[in-house]
């Protein structure tokens, strides 16, 4: 019995370089699992391609014309609430960083990744998961830890809702660890894991490991 293949993947490329739309497109396309459905140059065009076409998933350089991409995230997420948007760029830079996942993208690959490792990052960011450039991870806390001045004694904020056991998962979700390794270090089973993480992100407010791990570090719970 032949096993019915899942739907493509439909994909929206916005670079500002055509020749490398054009060669992510012929990229993407050699798997049959990816579906580009269109692409644009600007945040203009990108956020009526993406309101007309309704991507899975929107592959954004940072670098465009007049708006950049990290600006440009607000209006394409409201233009198609169910893509999920990957930052796929240049900038090694932490700001960038830190405000791309502020703005709601799922993860922040560098343009020097390799073909495979594209197409994995973009089959993980559908499944849910956070993916960040391994050359990048480093300043994920950084980013977040950069203010000049200490903070002054902190209000009783969201994370006091949190019990010790999600409050110790939070902190291993920040330094990267999957569910499994938290698990290991805890001594918990993975199911129980998961339970934590839904909780946690329940209490405060979120939606991803990665605004989890940006809420870790922004108070001090990294």
């Amino acid at each position: 019995m032949n096993v019915p293949q899942s739907p493509a993947i439909r994909i929206l490329v916005v670079d500002d370089h055509t020749l490398f739309r054009r060669g992510l497109t012929a990229l993407l396309s050699r798997d049959a699992q990816f579906q580009v459905v269109g692409d644009a140059g600007d945040a203009g065009e990108a956020q009526r391609r993406a309101a007309a076409l309704q991507p899975d998933l929107i592959l954004l350089d940072n670098h465009l014309p007049g708006v950049n991409g990290v600006d440009a995230l607000p209006a394409l997420r409201e233009a198609a609430p169910r893509a999920r948007v990957l930052m796929l760029t240049i900038s090694e830079d932490e700001h960038d960083l830190a405000a791309a996942l502020r703005g709601g993208a799922c993860g922040y690959l560098l343009k020097t990744i390799e073909g495979d490792a594209l197409a994995a990052a973009i089959r993980r960011a559908m499944h849910g998961e956070s993916v960040i450039a391994a050359e990048m991870t480093g300043k994920l806390v950084s980013a977040f830890q950069a203010a000049s001045a200490p903070p002054a004694e902190p209000a009783p904020g969201p994370g006091d809702s949190l019990s010790p056991r999600e409050l110790e998962t939070l902190r291993l979700i920040a330094r990267g660890a999957s569910n499994k390794e938290i698990g290991r270090e805890l001594g918990i089973a993975e199911t129980t894991v998961k339970i934590h993480v839904q909780h946690l992100l329940r209490k405060l407010g979120l939606s991803s490991r990665v605004q989890a791990a940006v809420f870790a570090s922004e108070n001090g719970l990294a």
